[in-house]
């Protein structure tokens, strides 16, 4: 019997490495000739790196960059010299978790570190920059990760402008002659699992601009200046970003990346999947267990156990999900195509408990779970 391990991690529980440690050693327990394959994965969002870092030969390269308020930090990409791969984090330059309660606005904010550690990965010779786009702190559309990157903003009296969100609406031109070289030799897949248009009710500024720090005006003012920037990519570049799936994500890094980068936006799992070669070594699997800290309806929309879900429909294997929390109900999991569901907090006597001691919950239903596929 084959068994292969394909979670996600319990966000402030259990990462997907450590998941995989306590369900094999419990699996083995039940079913000791089993093989059993470890597949952690992510969507790719925070906790990437440290996945493709345990899968791939990859080297994390540290730089000094600027955080969402210009303050130097040093943050951290992972590279992978054989296949001339990067993979960055937008978070760990331009990242909410950066910054304290009282200084998240991204009114105020910049995503220059986000574009210094892609143009140190250029230097380092980069041929293809996998992009996370998720946990940003910022709402500028990508104008301080162009900065970074050579291009320069002006107001329409030619004076250039800091890269921040306020000043989207004061944007008049865009000079592109000062680009990196290398860059449009670059290929870019932008992870982003997001479907939110630029600018209007859906967009950047009105749905994640609240939760950013920004009051109702500034987020009135945001909207009215990704409108602009939409305004002068179409004249300037050819594109109506509005029409892009996904350009709202990250303050409208989306729109931002495939501007600046030529980007294409691409769901985060399916990147993290195609890079491990997942299809590969799941094909003549009996199951696949997989994992997250919460099963619904809602996660399931561009997460890990969707496309764990893709990927074992192919080749008609049964999944697993073993969770923090479930609330589907059987038929709707099966519905889904989740053969078996378990979840941590049904063990548990409270939240607390579940979060304290999920890893040996898992082992519990592990044990059940070997038990009953022996039969």
């Amino acid at each position: 019997m084959k068994i292969a391990l394909a979670p996600d991690k319990f966000k402030g529980s259990l990462t997907g490495i450590q998941f995989c440690m306590v369900v094999e050693e419990s699996l083995k327990k039940v079913l000791p000739n089993a093989e059993i394959i470890s597949l952690p994965l992510s969507d790719g969002g925070d906790g990437t790196i440290e996945i493709l870092e345990h899968h791939l030969n990859g080297k994390l390269i540290k730089v000094k960059v600027n955080d969402p308020l210009f303050r130097l930090i040093d943050a951290s990409y992972l590279y992978m010299d054989d296949i001339e791969t990067a993979f960055i984090e937008m978070a760990v330059a331009s990242g909410m978790y950066l910054l304290k309660k009282e200084e998240q606005n991204c009114f105020h904010t910049t995503t220059l570190g986000t574009g210094e550690l892609i143009a140190d990965a250029i230097k380092k010779g980069a041929k293809t920059i996998i992009l996370g786009i998720g946990g940003s702190a910022t709402n500028d559309c990508g104008i301080g990760m162009a900065t970074a990157l050579g291009y320069k903003f002006e107001d329409e009296n030619g004076i250039e402008l800091t890269p921040i969100g306020k000043n989207l609406s004061k944007i008049y031109r865009i000079h592109t002659n000062g680009v990196l070289e290398n860059l449009s030799k670059v290929d870019f897949k932008i992870a982003c699992d997001v479907t939110n248009p630029l600018h209007g009710e859906n967009g950047a500024a009105y749905i994640y601009g609240p939760q950013k720090g920004a009051s109702k005006e500034e987020v009135r003012q945001l909207d009215e200046g990704l409108k602009n920037i939409a305004r002068i990519f179409k004249k300037e570049f050819y594109k109506d970003v509005q029409d892009i799936k996904g350009a709202g994500a990250a303050g409208g890094m989306g729109a931002g990346t495939a501007i600046f980068l030529n980007g294409k936006l691409t769901s985060g799992i399916d990147l993290v999947k195609d890079l491990i070669g997942f299809d590969k070594k799941i094909k003549d699997a009996d199951w696949i267990i997989s994992g997250e800290g919460q099963l619904d309806n809602q996660t399931l929309s561009g997460k890990t156990i969707q496309g764990v879900l893709k990927s074992a429909k192919k080749y008609n294997i049964p999944v697993a999900a073993m969770c923090g929390s479930v609330s589907l109900s059987q038929e709707e999991a099966e519905k889904l195509g989740i053969s078996y569901t378990d979840a941590v907090i049904d063990k548990a006597k409270n939240l607390d408990d579940a979060m304290e001691n999920s890893s040996k919950y898992l082992s519990k239903m592990a044990i059940k779970f070997a038990e009953r596929i022996k039969e």
